[in-house]
């Protein structure tokens, strides 16, 4: 699991962690394990939200761990053209390469550790897939797709694109070394990520060393959620065991704790973590398919809007697509 590293995380800026005696630290008030399941052309992924209130993930609404799977030649898959209205995709590659096409010219290819944040706002068709070159050959993949919600107000804000390099993201020790933290959006003790969000939120990837413990100060109105990619380890003031393909989520409290254990599996030397949370947003969410709205009033027209075009068109030389009729509403 490469995504960005470093020769020497003692060199990186150091996380100041937070005051035992002044800090609440939070408490876990769920562990779930994400089901598996296979999304667009048949890749596979874990369900890391299902089961969770919305209430608790409140600014996310959908996250995705794309494999870790090791394709043989002629088997990488992706998904066809299809559209979104209403939140944020951010597709963050630990593993792998993937391709990117939409209908407002945004697109490019990401590899080991670069994200891709596309606000799909008012509507936009977009594609992603192997390069031709990784269908060929086979090889490992491994990602993440996070789903953001959008405010009423900016639902209907022109698509943008981003494309965040992995070298762009913050890196940051944890206060004695044992955990590498990257920091791909909001911020983390005072060091900002790269990311720019119309929802407030935080979004880190950390390495934590075997028996290492990474410890966090946390916006108090922000939700907190980990979700474990790989390993093993605790969280929380209590120390609740988790492993891979948990998501663990936090109570009230200015800060949390991961752990990692001291035995580790061998395929995963450390404890990966994803941590996130945002302010959350607190208006109605209606969700069906591609779309994030507020009521079914407001899906139904997006609907319309789809099937008229209105959510813009597959451009001319297109990467390839798959789809026709409804499909891309499933």
């Amino acid at each position: 699991m490469p995504a960005v590293t470093v020769e020497n995380v003692l060199a990186l800026p150091r996380i100041s962690e937070p005051d035992p005696t002044a800090s609440h630290q939070r408490r876990v008030r769920s562990v779930t394990t994400a089901p598996a399941g296979f999304e667009g052309e048949g890749f596979p992924v874990r369900r890391a939200f299902a089961g969770v209130p919305q209430s608790e993930l409140d600014p996310f609404v959908h996250m995705d761990q794309m494999g870790e799977v090791e394709y043989a030649p002629g088997e990488p898959k992706g998904t066809p053209w299809h559209p979104h209205r209403g939140f944020e995709t951010v597709t963050y590659i630990i593993d792998g390469t993937f391709d990117h096409q939409d209908s407002n010219g945004g697109g490019g290819r990401i590899t080991n550790g670069d994200t891709q944040w596309m606000t799909a706002g008012a509507g936009i068709l977009h594609i992603e897939a192997p390069p031709e070159s990784l269908v060929v050959s086979g090889g490992l993949f491994h990602g993440i797709q996070l789903w953001v919600n959008l405010p009423r107000s900016n639902k209907w804000n022109p698509p943008r694109y981003q494309d965040i390099r992995g070298s762009e993201a913050t890196l940051l020790s944890s206060g004695d070394g044992g955990a590498l933290v990257r920091v791909i959006a909001g911020e983390v003790s005072g060091h900002e990520g790269p990311g720019s969000t119309f929802t407030p939120i935080t979004f880190v990837h950390a390495t934590v060393n075997p028996a290492a413990k990474l410890a966090l100060p946390w916006p108090a109105d922000y939700n907190a959620l980990v979700y474990v990619l790989a390993g093993r380890g605790r969280v929380g003031e209590e120390g609740r065991p988790v492993h891979t393909g948990q998501l663990a989520g936090f109570g009230p409290g200015d800060a949390l704790a991961v752990t990692a254990d001291r035995a580790q599996e061998s395929r995963s030397p450390n404890l990966e973590v994803l941590v996130l949370g945002g302010l959350p947003i607190r208006e109605p969410v209606v969700h069906y398919g591609p779309f994030v709205m507020n009521t079914r009033d407001e899906i139904l027209q997006a609907m319309e809007d789809f099937r008229a075009g209105g959510l813009g068109r597959v451009p001319a030389g297109a990467m390839p697509h798959h789809h026709s009729g409804d499909e891309t509403l499933e």
